[in-house]
């Protein structure tokens, strides 16, 4: 009997560690030494063991992440643990200085999950080290990133043979005014970017400069010139020379280049940095489970068009099923009175207080949408003529539930979410899986890559650095390049 009884308890044992081995979900956090990112992570799965007590998991499962220095036995290293409530965690670690002998443990009970510890034994380069990879196309290997998108290649169709010499001239004469358009014209040579800006506004140019030098920094980039658009709204028209200018907001009646915005790529390439919101944090920040969500439709933002006062004038009406506010007057200023007070603004992580988030356009697309994507929320999307880089992949019904551009549908499309809370939920887990797989830092690296890629393949003249041009410095880091295939420079 005691024999039958231990025989059961071994293979108890034995199917549990044969789970955990197989939910530990590989991230780039687990691949240190190909994969260099400002923070890396990777996703832990613990659903199929906690036997319906999610809630005593954060006190269970246990992270530790070690290493050595060059002069220490120990190396700086933050780690972050974030509990997404459905059983799953996000761990994040980011590393001050090169580490050597990197150990990552996972603890559950504190026990070792099997697999645990994972052991690498360097160099593990902090973000901020300049140490190039030589080979592009093995890079992107390594980093895991696709060899083409299909939005970049219709996005470059049109642009063939480009001669930037001829191209950039063509782009001041036309969109140069001061007061109203501004932009950059880079030019990336033996490694390095240089800059030439146009406009009143350049403030923005510190966008693509980080992320030029970010990736300047993980290889080495292409020859190549290209200009950026440093405003939200697109600037080059159907039916004129479709001039390359990159911008980070698209439109129906527009033939922009599109790039990931700058919010989103400044959130991936700050990562557990001086930013607080990006995709990863919004899942691990929030306090409510979807059964615990209120059924109400949230929205706050600013008055930056005339549909965000009617979805007031549509809240006022139903305050059972909305809490929208508007936080501030700039467009609508005579229409304080009415539509005002304005409200404080609310934590973005308190949007997920409620089953259902609210994306409406502001000037251009609202660049909230990958957040609220990302939040678990179902997404009640506005239609709209202008997108970011990602939106053609969204399925209406299936990742968000559209709403009019009017927002005549607006209370219906509630009303349908309260009354099919399964489907309402089902979208909701749709979006976030969507944003897992489409825009965590790791894929907006990677589309930038291949983007600056696929364009420098278009270019047919040298690049030259104009002498009116800016040198970008990289910012000054002490770190010893070791990799075979890195370009060794000392700072």
């Amino acid at each position: 009997m005691c024999r039958h009884i231990m025989f059961i308890i071994y293979i108890f044992l034995f199917l549990i560690c044969k789970t955990f081995q197989e939910n530990i979900k590989f991230g780039p956090g687990l691949k240190p030494q190909e994969i260099i990112m400002p923070a890396r992570y990777f996703v832990v799965n613990l659903t199929s063991i906690i036997a319906g007590e999610p809630s005593e998991l954060p006190d269970n499962f246990a992270v530790e992440i070690e290493g050595k220095s060059t002069k220490k036995n120990y190396c700086r290293i933050w780690v972050n643990k974030l509990y997404r409530k459905d059983g799953t965690f996000i761990v994040r670690y980011k590393n001050y200085e090169t580490c050597f002998d990197l150990s990552i443990s996972l603890y559950y009970k504190s026990r070792h999950i099997k697999g645990s510890p994972f052991t690498f034994q360097g160099p593990i380069y902090s973000d901020q080290c300049n140490c190039p990879d030589q080979n592009f196309n093995t890079w992107l290997d390594r980093y895991g990133c696709p060899k083409s998108y299909d939005s970049i290649n219709s996005a470059l169709k049109m642009q063939n043979n480009v001669n930037m010499k001829v191209t950039v001239q063509k782009i001041i004469e036309r969109f140069h005014s001061p007061e109203s358009t501004s932009f950059c014209h880079y030019a990336v040579k033996n490694n390095k970017v240089y800059r030439d800006c146009y406009g009143k506004h350049v403030g923005f140019n510190m966008f693509s400069d980080n992320i030029l030098l970010f990736l300047a920094r993980k290889v080495v980039l292409p020859d190549m010139e290209l200009v950026v658009n440093l405003g939200d709204w697109p600037l080059v028209r159907k039916y004129t020379e479709p001039l390359p200018i990159f911008s980070w907001c698209g439109s129906d009646d527009t033939l922009d280049i599109l790039m990931p915005t700058y919010d989103i790529t400044e959130s991936s390439i700050e990562n557990m940095g001086r930013v607080t919101l990006d995709t990863l944090s919004v899942q691990g920040s929030i306090d409510r489970e979807w059964p615990k969500r209120e059924a109400k439709a949230v929205w706050r933002g600013r008055d930056s068009r005339r549909e965000r006062l009617d979805l007031v004038d549509i809240a006022r009406a139903n305050p059972d099923l909305f809490n929208v506010s508007l936080t501030n007057f700039f467009f609508f200023r005579d229409k304080e009175t009415e539509y005002g007070p304005k409200q404080p603004h609310m934590s973005f992580f308190k949007f997920f207080d409620y089953k259902y988030q609210i994306n409406i356009d502001g000037t251009v697309a609202a660049y909230r949408l990958p957040y609220l994507l990302s939040g678990g929320g179902m997404v009640l999307k506005q239609e709209s003529p202008y997108f970011e880089h990602f939106y053609k992949l969204l399925q209406p019904w299936v990742h968000y539930v559209p709403v009019a551009r009017d927002l005549s549908d607006l209370k219906q499309r509630v009303l349908w979410a309260r009354e099919h809370d399964n489907e309402a939920r089902k979208i909701a887990e749709n979006a976030r899986q969507f944003a897992n797989e489409n825009l965590l830092p790791q894929h907006i690296i990677c589309y930038h890559a291949v983007l600056f890629s696929e364009w420098s393949k278009r270019l047919v003249n040298d690049v030259t650095v104009r002498e009116s041009m800016t040198h970008v410095p990289q910012p000054s880091f002490s770190c010893d390049c070791q990799h075979e295939t890195s370009v060794h420079q000392e700072l």
